[in-house]
């Protein structure tokens, strides 16, 4: 059956509901069309590992795809020691500190978040229930700005804190991101012991990883250690390209918004996302964790600090819907639904139904090739987007504009 996912470039969001274009049914998408070139190549479903628990309700949890691509060779290697707690090896690296001194430097900066929301249910249990997370954080300043994933705290009605010490504090939402699944929250202290920023620029497979988190919601402080595996790991988030670590060090559900340190205990990622266990062929998956490099992660938190959402990113100022099988008159592809009053888009004519098939001379069909592309501009840069209207195709070039705050309905 054909699909329509529809996503809100504008919002740097998506909507996560897929339309079925045969039988007009709602049903939840999990996964994004994968590149022509890439269909045959194996894929690797990952989930986000925020713990989720509930009181009356229950909440959903993210899955992820990585698109393996054969051009690029990365070597994963197995630790055959297996991940350990900071107490049961001071094996020293072989360059920089022992894993019990990392831990005794990183610890500290890590913090376990559990977080209370709302959800509303339907049908025979319908109601609005408490539910419950769990999760992870680091502490990026002295006076209580703390970093951890979107999906742990987006849409908290109540956080909770936890330092290593046992000091429970409440919390704020600062700001959250949805497309590089970076949040920010704030206590109420002037004395934590914030991480050391590494570099993760200068990081290399093999060098390595220790991950230092929450998992299962319950161990806050569990110390497990690995290697880093690939540097730049392509994976597919609810069709948002991202780039990651990875790392066999053990990583569990609740270890979202933790830290991956390095040799010298510096933070050089913010723990998202691990896999699933098997693939869709049923062979089991061990090892593969995934985390946001720290420069990245970073950028991403200080913007939210100093404005509470992500000002510097590029946006084309449009609605979009994708068509993975044709339907009716329309053939399978990128299309535009709205345009916001304001952006580059009305500015260039691009119009409400136009099929978006290439930018910069590449060739699109989805959503996330299209995301791919824009995480390499900046505001005020010109994309150069193919398009097909009424049955021609022409290029527009689009001046990319940063957030806007009003949506057209075209």
């Amino acid at each position: 059956m054909s699909e329509l996912n529809s996503h809100t470039e504008q919002n740097e969001t998506e909507n996560p509901n897929v339309i079925d274009a045969e039988v007009h049914t709602t049903t939840a998408s999990v996964s994004s069309p994968i590149k022509k070139e890439k269909k045959n190549h194996p894929v690797l479903v990952v989930l986000l590992s925020a713990v989720l628990g509930t009181s009356g309700g229950a909440l959903g949890a993210y899955l992820v795809t990585s698109n393996n691509d054969s051009s690029k060779q990365v070597i994963v290697y197995q630790d055959t020691n297996g991940a350990t707690t900071s107490n049961t090896s001071n094996t020293a690296n072989s360059s920089g500190l022992s894993i019990k001194e990392i831990a005794a430097k990183a610890s500290p900066s890590v913090v376990e978040i559990n977080i209370e929301g709302q959800t509303t249910g339907y049908g025979f249990f319908g109601g609005t229930y408490t539910t419950q997370a769990a999760g992870s954080g680091v502490i990026i300043s002295k006076d209580g700005y703390i970093i951890t994933n979107n999906h742990v705290v987006e849409g908290a009605t109540s956080i909770t804190v936890k330092t290593s010490d046992g000091t429970e504090y409440a919390a704020t939402l600062v700001g959250t991101d949805s497309k590089s699944d970076i949040g920010v929250i704030k206590v109420e202290a002037d004395n934590l012991t914030p991480a050391t920023i590494g570099d993760s620029s200068t990081i290399s497979v093999g060098d390595t990883a220790i991950v230092i988190g929450n998992p299962l919601g319950t161990l806050g402080g569990t110390v497990t250690n690995g290697i880093i595996s690939a540097t730049d790991r392509e994976i597919s988030i609810n069709n948002e390209t991202m780039n990651l670590i990875q790392t066999n060090a053990a990583i569990n559900s609740g270890n979202s918004g933790g830290g991956m340190f390095d040799a010298n205990g510096n933070l050089i990622g913010i723990v998202n996302a691990k896999d699933s266990g098997t693939t869709s062929s049923g062979t089991t998956i061990e090892g593969l964790g995934f985390a946001i490099p720290i420069n990245e992660a970073m950028n991403v938190a200080k913007q939210l600090i100093e404005s509470g959402q992500v000002t510097d990113r590029p946006t084309i100022g449009v609605t979009l819907q994708t068509i993975t099988k044709d339907y009716g008159n329309y053939k399978a592809g990128l299309y535009i639904t709205d345009v916001s009053k304001g952006s580059g888009a009305e500015a260039a004519g691009l119009q409400p139904g136009d099929q978006i098939v290439g930018a910069d001379g590449t060739e699109i069909a989805s959503y996330t090739e299209l995301s791919k592309i824009l995480r390499n501009k900046h505001v005020g840069d010109i994309l150069t987007l193919t398009i097909v209207r009424d049955g021609e195709q022409m290029d527009v070039d689009v001046t990319l504009t940063g957030a806007l705050t009003e949506i057209a309905k075209g």
